[in-house]
């Protein structure tokens, strides 16, 4: 998929003000508040920005942070990642490699096979039912 860009103007339009605070200006929701923290279903999380394909059913596991949490990415560039030295913390930002909209972090402190922890607002997000395989 191609990068998405459009001015702020125009992502204002498409987005709910909670959308846009996380994904256009890197805000974070509140531990246990998002749609998709308990969500057991099968299918794809895509990104509510653009809806490219983001993480897949099969690598969400509750981590208990409070924000639905993947072990991986759906597939090899899916997301990009940056260093994040914001809030006197130094962490790895998760941006959606298609829109550049933020999403969350990774830590290293993830279950097998990866031991990443993909820790993601739900506000970035949406949900296709289906498999949620990276096969898919």
């Amino acid at each position: 998929m191609s990068k998405i860009e459009m001015t702020d103007a125009q992502w204002r339009e498409k987005l709910t003000p909670e959308q846009y605070a996380v994904l256009r200006q890197a805000g974070t929701e509140r531990a246990f508040t998002g749609k998709y923290e308990g969500n057991k279903q099968e299918g794809t999380y895509t990104c509510a920005g653009c809806g490219a394909p983001l993480f897949g059913s099969d690598t969400k596991y509750n981590s208990g942070s409070g924000w639905p949490s993947y072990t991986a990415p759906v597939e090899d560039g899916a997301v990009d990642e940056h260093r994040d030295v914001s809030h006197g913390m130094v962490r790895t930002e998760v941006r959606c490699a298609t829109c550049e909209g933020h999403l969350g972090h990774v830590f290293p402190d993830g279950p097998g096979p990866t031991g990443l922890r993909y820790c993601i607002n739900s506000a970035a997000l949406d949900f296709q039912p289906g498999s949620g395989s990276a096969q898919d």
